[in-house]
């Protein structure tokens, strides 16, 4: 079956072109195009696509608030969000993740890397661009310094395997690259990280991430 794609912007020629390439992969669909944050809360809640792309700046809601509503702590069946937006700056990334985004995109990407961003998304999985993946990891390091927000321990201690995966996966590696580096399966990284996403109570690879390098399990 095909990636249901809804895709939000006030741009009509950035949603065409989304559009015209997402809709030139014979795996994706764009089920709908809208322009502005509360229509795409209301359309991805009536018609749950499979990944919804997001800009931040629109009328009406912006992005990070619909990211929120439609993926952020509480929303029961969370849809899979995709930021993308010209603007480059920490305070969009590190909020976008903490509503439940499981992407941050830059609009000057490749087609490409849209595509890709997208098939990560619908399967559970994370892509940020590489530029702001360095700063991004910094933060996640700089919230050790928070002491007034204790880290919750996991409900149960992650195996000395299931470290081995979140450290990859805390330096952005894929599945696959998991797989190859620990000399596993994809199908036992996919076990691992699901009993993870279990012990630390996290939803994915983003905040799996996050508590990682806050934890300072990647120092």
């Amino acid at each position: 079956m095909s990636i249901r794609v809804l895709i939000a912007d006030d741009q009509e020629m950035m949603r065409s072109a989304f559009r015209m390439i997402l809709d030139s992969q014979p795996d994706i669909e764009v089920c709908a195009s809208v322009e502005d944050g509360r229509a795409a809360v209301d359309e991805a809640r009536r018609l749950r696509p499979d990944v919804c792309l997001l800009d931040i700046r629109m009328p009406r809601l912006d992005g990070l608030e619909a990211t929120r509503l439609l993926a952020g702590p509480g929303v029961l069946n969370p849809v899979n969000v995709l930021i993308a937006t010209t603007f480059d700056l920490d305070e969009y990334v590190y909020r976008a993740l903490r509503n439940g985004a499981c992407g941050f995109l830059l609009k000057d990407m490749s087609p490409a890397l849209l595509v890709e961003a997208v098939r990560a998304a619908s399967a559970g999985a994370t892509l940020i661009a590489p530029t702001v993946t360095t700063r991004l990891l910094s933060h996640f390091a700089l919230d050790r310094s928070d002491t007034t927000t204790p880290e919750s321990a996991p409900s149960e201690p992650l195996t000395d395997r299931e470290l081995d995966v979140v450290r990859q996966v805390a330096r952005g590696k894929t599945n696959s690259e998991v797989a190859e580096n620990l000399f596993v399966t994809q199908a036992t990284v996919k076990t691992h990280l699901a009993n993870v996403q279990r012990k630390l109570a996290v939803r994915n690879r983003v905040e799996i991430a996050a508590w990682a390098w806050r934890t300072g399990l990647c120092s």
